[in-house]
């Protein structure tokens, strides 16, 4: 289904014409559909993307896709386009640029039978949004918390959110309720800061680093998130001295368990995660995190390969070139720096090759 506006050259008015965005370029996924709409509102050029998530095996806007629309629309005081789960199309005019706002989104209101979908992908989706808003902004987001293939809410705090007030975007997330795992919807409020955003220059890392892993859990049996601390002290003590191990109960609907391991590194960020399934033991997760962490730690990247994707457009709407490294060039990293490039003429200069290490430079300049 297509929605419409009344901004766009195709309906006769005088306001300009809708960015066209193939939805299944490059990863085809998600991440191209909330960089597309954040752009759109930043940049307040009307949007139209074809086949959406349609390099996917699922093509079509899912309940997290619907979600995110919505925050955008709040923020930008845009009625919100008659779309469906499954819809392939979607046409967005903003209505003006982002303003601070208070406002509460449920990813359930959109599932209907859909896959769920995740509060920590909403925030981190829509924070630099808010960072660059009128006004200060609160946030209620409701949907899973710690899953096995998408942002922690512990990396997001620890790494991600740490890496951004690095650079002047601060967000604040307060974890109400856990959700672990596809389906339990966990809580999160957040307060976003309006602010300058910095360039960054991470070409190398520091040597003034601090180690951490997190243990989320709740409603398990005495000792297993014990366990797992002291597996994850034991394993991250190889790597410094500077070890801060934490061990967090939460309120959760459902039992669930998810270990994070990160490193600051002044500068240099990077986490990994991995989620405790039933019949697994806490060994084995532990384990699973440690050797993605490594994979990062060991190399001599600034920045891991999923923090990369997510340093770009804050660097891009920054105030001076930024530059960072990261062990490996995703896909995704390739279709966001394609997608900003259809609404903000700026040199993003990705050296190295997919599936390789490289170097990621924006040139902004001082103004």
């Amino acid at each position: 289904m297509n929605s419409r506006s009344s901004r766009t050259e195709a309906d006769g008015s005088s306001g300009p014409a809708a960015v066209r965005i193939n939805g299944s370029y490059g990863e085809g996924g998600g991440a191209l559909f909330r960089t597309v709409l954040s752009l759109s509102a930043l940049t307040q050029r009307p949007v139209q993307i074809d086949r959406i998530r349609g390099g996917l095996r699922k093509p079509g806007m899912n309940a997290e896709d619907l979600a995110f629309l919505k925050l955008v629309c709040d923020c930008t005081l845009t009625e919100m386009p008659e779309v469906n789960l499954g819809d392939d199309t979607l046409l967005l005019a903003p209505r003006r640029l982002p303003k601070g706002t208070t406002t509460s989104v449920d990813v359930g209101t959109f599932e209907k039978g859909s896959p769920s979908g995740s509060a920590c992908v909403l925030l981190t989706g829509i924070a630099p949004v808010l960072g660059r808003a009128l006004g200060y902004s609160e946030l209620h987001l409701v949907g899973e918390t710690h899953g096995a293939n998408m942002i922690s809410f512990d990396a997001m705090e620890r790494s991600l959110f740490a890496a951004w007030r690095r650079m002047g975007l601060v967000s604040i997330p307060v974890l109400k309720r856990a959700g672990f795992g596809a389906g339990n919807h966990g809580e999160i409020l957040a307060d976003i800061e309006p602010g300058r955003i910095e360039g960054v220059h991470w070409a190398k890392r520091g040597s003034d680093i601090h180690l951490g892993a997190t243990v989320t859990y709740g409603e398990l049996e005495d000792g297993i998130a014990e366990r797992a601390g002291a597996r994850l002290e034991a394993q991250l003590q190889k790597y410094g001295e500077n070890v801060d191990v934490e061990i967090v109960q939460v309120a959760t609907r459902e039992p669930g368990i998810h270990v994070t391991v990160y490193a600051d590194c002044q500068p240099g960020f990077g986490s990994a995660q991995a989620a405790g399934r039933r019949g697994t033991r806490i060994e084995h997760v532990v384990d699973q995190a440690m050797a993605g962490f490594a994979e990062w730690y060991e190399s001599d990247a600034t920045v891991d390969m999923f923090l990369a994707d997510q340093l770009l457009l804050p660097a891009v709407l920054a105030v001076g070139d930024s530059t960072f490294t990261t062990p490996q060039i995703t896909r995704r990293l390739q279709t966001m720096a394609w997608a900003i490039k259809q609404f903000i003429p700026i040199p993003i200069t990705i050296r190295g090759t997919e599936g390789g290490p490289g170097t990621i430079t924006i040139q902004r300049g001082s103004g």
